[in-house]
C-alpha cells in the first residue's frame, strides 16, 4: 500500500465563491520524496553479509520504517532508515574489507616471495673455480 502521496479527506468543507460555485486550489511546490526504507539491501544484507548481525539490525529497522511509512508517520520512517542504511553500510564494510585485505596480503606475499626465490636461486647457481677450493 503506498501511502507517499497526500489523501484528501472526504468530510472536509469545499470552500465556496461568493457566487456559490465550489473552486480547487493546487499547492505548487516539490513534494517531498517519500523515506526510503532500504528493505531489498537489508534483507541482501541478511542473507549473504550478516556478519556481527549488522544485517539483521538493519533488517529490522527497515521493516520499521516501512511500518511507520505505511502508518503515515514519515518523520519517524526516515530516522528508522537512516539507521537502516548505516547498518547495511557497515555490514557491507565489514563484509568486503577483510576479503580485500586478505587478497591484497596474499599478492604481496607472492611477489615477495618469488623476489626470495630469484634471489636464492642466483645464489645457488653460482659457478666457482677449481682454485677456489684449493
Amino acid at each position: 500500500m503506498d501511502t507517499a502521496y497526500p489523501r484528501e479527506d472526504p468530510r472536509a468543507p469545499t470552500p465556496r465563491k461568493a457566487d456559490g460555485a465550489a473552486h480547487t486550489t493546487v499547492a505548487l511546490g516539490a513534494p517531498c520524496p517519500p523515506p526510503r526504507d532500504h528493505l531489498i539491501w537489508s534483507v541482501f544484507s541478511t542473507l549473504y553479509l550478516n556478519l556481527c548481525c549488522l544485517g539483521f539490525l538493519a533488517l529490522a529497522y527497515s521493516i520499521k520504517a516501512r511500518d511507520q511509512k505505511v502508518a503515515g508517520d514519515l518523520e519517524e520512517a526516515r530516522r528508522l532508515g537512516s539507521k537502516a542504511k548505516c547498518y547495511n553500510i557497515l555490514a557491507t564494510m565489514w563484509a568486503l574489507v577483510p576479503p580485500l585485505l586478505l587478497l591484497a596480503l596474499v599478492v604481496t606475499g607472492a611477489l615477495h616471495l618469488s623476489r626470495l626465490a630469484k634471489d636464492s636461486a642466483a645464489f645457488f647457481s653460482t659457478k666457482f673455480d677449481d682454485s677456489d677450493y684449493d
